[in-house]
């Protein structure tokens, strides 16, 4: 069983027209390849700090397929704690703006090919937070000085030495849940190195995103809402009802799920944080949301496979954690209060189960608090993109706390998760924004993008001409990904 697949909260631009993409005599580059990538990158190293905290920076550049001038695009994972690199199938979906210009990948300091600083935890961290809490303080002692080193003003900084080193007169930033954090704050720092930006997730500078418990719970209770006027989901009866009751009764010593690919009954109980967390693990794609209906209610049952499936299409451990707490319990948790928690927490479903591994975490992690500056008003266009039904960050966030934003646009995809840059047509959106960020996006076909269908048996999703006829949602895009 691993908690990681639930962690990372799993994926801007523009004025290009009016740069130009100069490369630096002085970078030293080779071919390299990605997984998920077809196509040669070039890449490099630049070296940053020193001492302790010097890293060898991990840079990847997909070069443009024609050079005509255009603003490069750099791309900001999410986590915090994901590497850059592992957007690289975002490539792919992207492939129509590398094009005119280049995409560039930038491994931040304490993660991926950038000296990760992942507490030797390459798969799972264990499920008993007393042992973990006892791991990570060992981390936290081993290499401290690093630890103490890595903030998201430290990441502003290294993207503004990478443009430098490369050569680009002005960049356009795409960033993803953490991500468009990171992007704001480069907007607030290094302003005229800046052409515009695409923040999908968004993460305002103000929020603290890690009080997740309300955005889940109204996450959840959208699905209920969508499952009700699905006939054939809505057959299922009440599943919000099996739920509770499931989180009432479970027992942390006994209750176990069979292994999603073998059926084999695992040896460890299944705690009831991990249980709360599949599920908000499970709101963050559709594909995932779409299978819980069922799978609760079979649980409810005793029948803890559908579930169980759910975990194993979620299991995955792609954050460095040092670098997650490093920057969580300084910039996030040093300004969050009991009382917000208990706000936040209070008549959902999910509690304290997430907020809480932080807060033990970082009693551990002892860096020292890093305050955010008030941010200034700017004036370069932005688009925003947010899922109706995100668990950690969802479209009132982007409604309410960007009024610095001056020239912003927000595409809402009905029923989506957490980042929804692959979805539909979003993808051919980002491009018409990249080319003319002053015209207004038509959004009529975001509103085409739904809810895939229902699973309301174990065979799948009620399909044919009966679901057809009774308005049956099928995805428009390929499957979507979550990288942050």
């Amino acid at each position: 069983m691993t908690w990681m697949r639930w962690l990372g909260t799993v994926v801007a631009m523009l004025y290009g027209s009016l740069s130009q993409v100069v490369w630096s005599e002085a970078v030293d580059s080779r071919d390299c390849y990605l997984d998920g990538w077809r196509s040669a990158l070039k890449c490099s190293r630049l070296t940053v700090g020193e001492g302790v905290t010097k890293v060898d920076l991990a840079v990847m550049v997909a070069p443009a397929v024609n050079e005509v001038g255009r603003a490069p695009l750099y791309l900001l994972a999410g986590g915090p704690g994901q590497a850059a690199s592992d957007l690289a199938p975002l490539l792919n979906l992207f492939d129509r703006i590398n094009r005119e210009r280049a995409i560039v990948l930038v491994d931040r300091r304490g993660v991926g090919r950038s000296q990760p600083l992942d507490c030797g935890w390459k798969l799972d961290p264990p499920d008993d937070l007393e042992v973990f809490s006892a791991q990570l303080a060992d981390c936290y002692l081993q290499q401290k000085d690093f630890a103490n080193s890595l903030s998201s003003r430290q990441e502003v900084d290294d993207l503004e030495r990478v443009r430098q080193y490369l050569g680009h007169t002005k960049i356009a930033l795409w960033g993803v849940s953490w991500g468009s954090r990171t992007a704001l704050l480069y907007q607030q720092w290094y302003p005229e190195s800046l052409n515009s930006l695409v923040l999908d997730a968004v993460a305002p500078i103000e929020v603290k995103v890690f009080l997740a418990a309300t955005a889940a719970e109204q996450a959840l209770r959208k699905l209920e809402r969508d499952c009700s006027g699905d006939p054939a989901c809505a057959r299922l009866g009440d599943w919000r009802a099996d739920l509770d009751q499931l989180l009432q009764d479970w027992d942390n010593d006994t209750r176990r799920f069979p292994d999603p690919y073998t059926g084999v009954l695992t040896g460890e109980p299944v705690p009831r944080w991990i249980l709360l967390n599949i599920i908000r693990g499970a709101l963050y794609l559709p594909e995932t949301a779409a299978q819980l209906p069922y799978a609760i209610k079979q649980a409810g049952s005793g029948n803890y496979r559908p579930l169980a499936a759910i975990e194993g299409v979620l299991r995955g451990n792609n954050m460095s954690l040092g670098l997650t707490f490093s920057v969580a319990c300084a910039e996030e948790l040093s300004r969050t209060s009991d009382e917000e928690v208990a706000s936040d927490s209070a008549d959902t479903f999910l509690g304290t189960a997430y907020v809480a591994l932080f807060e033990r975490g970082c009693r551990v992690w002892p860096v020292a608090e890093r305050p955010y500056p008030q941010p200034e008003s700017r004036s370069h266009p932005v688009l925003l993109i947010s899922g109706e039904a995100d668990p950690i960050t969802p479209p009132v966030y982007a409604d309410t706390h960007l009024d610095y934003l001056t020239d912003k646009q927000h595409l809402v995809v009905a029923g989506g998760g957490h980042s929804n840059s692959a979805r539909g047509c979003i993808p051919e959106l980002i491009e018409r924004f990249l080319k003319a960020p002053e015209t207004s996006l038509d959004p009529g076909c975001v509103e085409e993008i739904q809810r895939p269908p229902f699973m309301v048996d174990k065979f799948g999703p009620e399909l044919g001409a009966q679901r057809g006829e009774a308005g049956g949602q099928m995805e428009i895009g390929g499957r979507g990904s979550d990288p942050g």
